[in-house]
């Protein structure tokens, strides 16, 4: 029987350090357009305590997204012949976006441009873009998994990338939750038994929630209407994906055939600090369990922010590296990835380590 490994990793985490300090001179508004009225320390200081974040990455003006996807790429394919790969599959939502820009470019498609940086001829590496909010990432390996277990591929690079530094309103106080970043993933067939992808759900739910998470003009009225930023009402997300997530873990759990207590690490997209928190915690909730070991769901949102596409991949990658302090896999573990995202978009993802 032909399984979906993941055989190798990279990321790239950009250099450029903005801790929340820097948003101390920002002019915030609400969304009916009134300025706040409580301070920036005050508003700094409860998005902190709600999200985890005390420092963003963003990239510097002369990186592109497909820079970046393509920088991670390296990464993962340093031993490999990269003319072998049958895909390379993008998950991304905004494009090309140049700095001083907000104008999105997407012709042609980010994996088209990476193939083009990675200086593939291969013509039959076949490369496509996945907008499915912040689970493309994971939607992308689940699709690499369908592809070879179809016998049709062998080897699929999956990269999760995006600049959400140039598309973020700076006078919305979300916008110091997001961040820019990369990781890919190469998904490989084996016939190694009982190893890598075990089952996957996933789910869109469009009737009421599908513009959650939208483009919208800014906050401060004075900003032209014709510019477009990332919006979203925040609070609605955070109770449909505590609602959701959870389900769809539980259901991929029962569909691999495990419970709760064969997971080793739960690998959770770093929208958030308190929801994560909260969405393990309802999820072991419906196990009859609660109490859980908060080192079952490593976090990396503190230093890297909501980098959307590429928090999995990346907090992968770490992992694998052994750069997560106190945090290590082993053969045989269990790890299970969920993500939720714009449409809205949830999936997740049953993997055991080879």
């Amino acid at each position: 029987m032909i399984r979906s490994i993941i055989s190798a990793t990279g990321s790239y985490i950009p250099e450029v350090k903005v801790p929340n300090e820097k948003f101390l001179n920002h002019e915030f508004y609400d969304a009916a357009g009134v300025r706040f009225e409580k301070s920036n320390e005050d508003i700094i200081s409860k998005l902190q305590e709600i999200t985890g974040i005390k420092e963003r990455r963003y990239v510097s003006d002369d990186l592109l997204t497909s820079d970046i996807a393509a920088m991670a790429a390296e990464k993962a394919l340093e031993n490999i012949d990269r003319e072998s790969l049958d895909y390379i599959v993008v998950g991304q939502n905004l494009g090309e976006i140049t700095a001083g820009n907000a104008r999105t470019d997407i012709v042609p498609s980010i994996a088209a441009r990476v193939k083009h940086k990675l200086k593939i001829e291969n013509p039959y590496t076949v490369c496509f873009d996945l907008p499915f909010g912040c689970p493309g990432w994971l939607q992308g390996t689940i699709m690499a998994d369908y592809f070879i277990k179809s016998g049709d591929a062998s080897r699929v690079l999956v990269i999760g990338a995006e600049v959400l530094s140039r598309i973020t309103d700076p006078h919305d106080v979300d916008c110091m939750i997001f961040a820019d970043g990369a990781g890919a993933t190469l998904v490989e067939a084996t016939r190694e038994p009982d190893v890598g992808i075990v089952s996957h759900v996933a789910r869109s739910d469009t009737l009421k929630e599908a513009y959650l998470l939208r483009m919208g003009k800014s906050y401060n009225p004075r900003m032209p209407e014709n510019e477009l930023f990332v919006k979203m009402d925040g609070h609605t997300i955070y109770k449909y994906a505590l609602k959701t997530v959870p389900l769809a873990i539980k259901e991929n759990l029962e569909k691999a055939g495990l419970d709760i207590s064969d997971v080793d690490k739960i690998l959770i997209h770093q929208a958030n600090e308190k929801m994560d928190t909260a969405i393990v915690k309802r999820l072991f909730k419906m196990y009859g369990q609660d109490d859980f070991d908060p080192n079952i769901a490593p976090m990396i949102i503190f230093w890297t922010g909501n980098s959307s596409v590429a928090t999995l991949p990346t907090l992968l990658d770490l992992l694998r590296r052994g750069k997560l302090d106190g945090h290590r896999i082993h053969s045989g573990d269990i790890l299970v990835f969920a993500s939720v995202g714009a449409g809205m978009n949830v999936n997740s993802m049953v993997y055991r380590v080879p």
